[in-house]
């Protein structure tokens, strides 16, 4: 599996429950906070939910 970095570039306040959710599962507690993870189908499906609030680079 590839790993990506995803980065939370977009806030979370007034967004829908399952987005909030989504970007908690992922992992992110605060803004501009990047994380490295494997894109297994499960986080490829998270990320593709809330891909217009994450900025994601392969690496």
């Amino acid at each position: 599996m590839k790993k990506v970095r995803i980065t939370q570039i977009k806030s979370g306040i007034g967004r829908h429950k399952r987005q909030k959710a989504t970007l908690v599962a992922l992992g992110f507690k605060r803004m501009h906070q990047s994380l490295e993870v494997e894109m297994s189908p499960a986080v490829a499906g998270m990320v593709e939910a809330v891909k217009h609030l994450l900025k994601i680079e392969e690496l």
